[in-house]
């Protein structure tokens, strides 16, 4: 089968790296034409816009600003702030919240501003990227990031359950550990060597995942092979 996307609308976000970056390259090489976002517009696949979806109102705007209703979202942004594991008693409010909006809220959000173009269309796929730590406790130990990957589950099986009757599916890439950003880096050499072999040993396919990995998930998930598929998590981690 000649999978190609010609005439589809696709918003990714976080398209400045990664996964995000990965996965709008592979829709324009497939033919979609991409509108990609990140919190600098700078250098981004498609017809890309600087946009923080955590502020009020951003993630509306940004989609209203697309021409024409979005076929596909790839709902990708999110991390863990420059944070790391500190003990729950430490954790301040506002960085609890800060994990919260980019890994939950703006998710909500977008799902929310695509959903009467692809209603109208009778039609129309939504992709979240959560992350193997919303399937068990996070390798990172932030407590906010793990809620958040959990909650993005949960949103993606419950919009799956009502937008399924207007012919949308929304549907899960749940990542393993993989190298695409700094944050994941930093995790990696913190490990050590011994660390890391032992991360290594627990993978069935002996090595870390890249970025196209996900990309390529997405394109089943968007694709018309996966028009039955609906509220599903598809783990991507090499069998951990």
């Amino acid at each position: 089968m000649n999978l190609r996307f010609d005439d589809k609308i696709v918003a990714v976000t976080g398209a400045g790296h990664g996964f995000g970056r990965a996965t709008a390259e592979l829709f324009l090489s497939l033919g979609a034409t991409v509108h990609s976002t990140d919190l600098s517009g700078a250098d981004l696949p498609g017809h890309g816009h600087g946009a923080d979806l955590t502020a009020p109102g951003e993630a509306a705007r940004w989609i209203a600003s697309i021409p024409r209703p979005v076929d596909i979202l790839v709902s990708n942004a999110g991390g863990v702030r420059g944070q790391v594991h500190r003990p729950l008693e430490e954790v301040p409010e506002e960085d609890w919240h800060a994990v919260i909006d980019i890994n939950l809220h703006a998710h909500f959000l977008l799902a929310k501003a695509v959903a009467p173009g692809m209603k109208a269309a009778k039609s129309g796929r939504i992709v979240t990227i959560s992350s193997g730590a919303g399937l068990q406790p996070s390798r990172t130990g932030i407590q906010a990031y793990t809620s958040a990957k959990h909650g993005l589950i949960g949103l993606t099986r419950q919009l799956a359950h009502e937008l399924g009757p207007h012919g949308i599916t929304a549907n899960s890439v749940a990542p393993g550990l993989m190298l695409t950003n700094a944050a994941s880096i930093a995790q990696w050499e913190a490990y050590g060597a011994e660390g890391q072999a032992r991360v290594m040993s627990s993978i069935a396919a002996r090595r870390l995942g890249q970025a196209t990995d996900i990309a390529n998930a997405v394109m089943f998930l968007a694709s018309p092979l996966a028009s039955y598929v609906n509220g599903q998590v598809l783990v991507v981690d090499g069998g951990k």
